[in-house]
């Protein structure tokens, strides 16, 4: 007895052809819809606001004002102030983070006696909270209850103990060096990762070849590492810019608003002003400049991939 074959023109019916083609995405739509909820909903709203008048203290705000938002910040002095803040503080923080942590994963890289507890206790500071962690910086600042002034006159480096958080001429350097203490774990991990990922045949070959610990550094190691750097410093570039906790809690954007970054400035017009539709013109600002600092990139990390291919 033989099979009937089926002939070649043969289709499913329709209703059985729409459930597999939806079976995907009913199987993705509760992630989907919370997406859609907590991101994309609050993101549409928010830019909408930057268009109109959005002030709590003012009930009869809440008409179109188009471009006004954007006219006003053109002209005003306390953004672009923060906006020249925003980038010394997010280049000195992701700087001294991708330094110190590249330092730090070269040196867990090599096999020595407690290296598995050496990582966890460097992964610590990562799981502070940073309202934490900006209090206590805060507090070692402060040379009432604090060593850092009083190690740094011992240094020669101040006239007398003092909080630099107070002097507007070095204010920033304060949540930078927190920033940075703060940062350090995610670069040292990641970076860690990728060189335990590097073939050992290239430093035996190299090493053979007489070739010396720095050559095989920047021969081997650097451009092994080079994509996750980018990606490393796309990443913590765009959180740093975003980042407004160690500002409020250590500074609150001053002193003379010299440690005010695009974030805090967001906070500060948001919830101490209340005029979320200037804040969110700010933000729409800095979502553009970020978008187009990851599209750069990005476009790097590809060149670098094609290069190594």
């Amino acid at each position: 007895m033989t099979a009937t074959p089926i002939p070649a023109t043969y289709r499913r019916p329709l209703r059985q052809r729409l459930a597999v083609t939806l079976e995907p995405w009913l199987y993705c739509a509760p992630v989907l819809i919370l997406i859609t909820a907590v991101m994309l909903v609050p993101l549409i709203l928010g830019i909408s606001y930057a268009f109109r008048d959005i002030q709590l203290l003012n009930p009869f705000s809440g008409g179109f004002v188009g471009l006004e938002h954007f006219k006003t910040l053109g002209q005003d002095d306390a953004f672009l102030r923060a906006l020249r803040n925003t980038l010394w503080w997010t280049g000195a923080s992701v700087f001294f983070q991708l330094a110190f942590g590249l330092i730090l994963a070269l040196l867990l890289n090599v096999p020595f006696a407690g290296r598995g507890l050496a990582q966890s206790l460097v992964f610590l500071p990562w799981a502070v909270p940073t309202f934490l962690a900006g209090l206590n910086w805060a507090w070692l600042f402060n040379p009432v209850i604090g060593p850092i002034p009083h190690w740094l006159f011992a240094l020669g480096l101040m006239d007398e103990p003092s909080n630099i958080l107070a002097d507007p001429s070095i204010a920033m350097w304060g949540p930078i060096l927190a920033a940075t203490w703060w940062g350090i774990p995610f670069f040292a991990i990641t970076l860690l990762a990728a060189l335990q990922s590097i073939p050992k045949d290239l430093y035996e070959a190299a090493s053979i070849d007489g070739a010396s610990p720095i050559q095989r550094f920047f021969s081997i190691t650097l451009p092994y590492l080079a994509p996750v750097i980018a990606i490393t410093v796309l990443l913590r570039t765009v959180w740093v810019a975003n980042f407004a906790d160690l500002i409020i809690v250590m500074t609150n954007g001053g002193p003379a608003d010299r440690t005010q970054t695009v974030a805090s400035y967001i906070f500060t017009q948001a919830f101490k002003r209340l005029d979320f539709g200037y804040a969110s013109a700010v933000a729409l600002v800095l979502l553009a400049l970020l978008l187009a600092y990851s599209m750069v990139i990005l476009v790097f990390r590809q060149k670098l991939s094609n290069r190594d291919k």
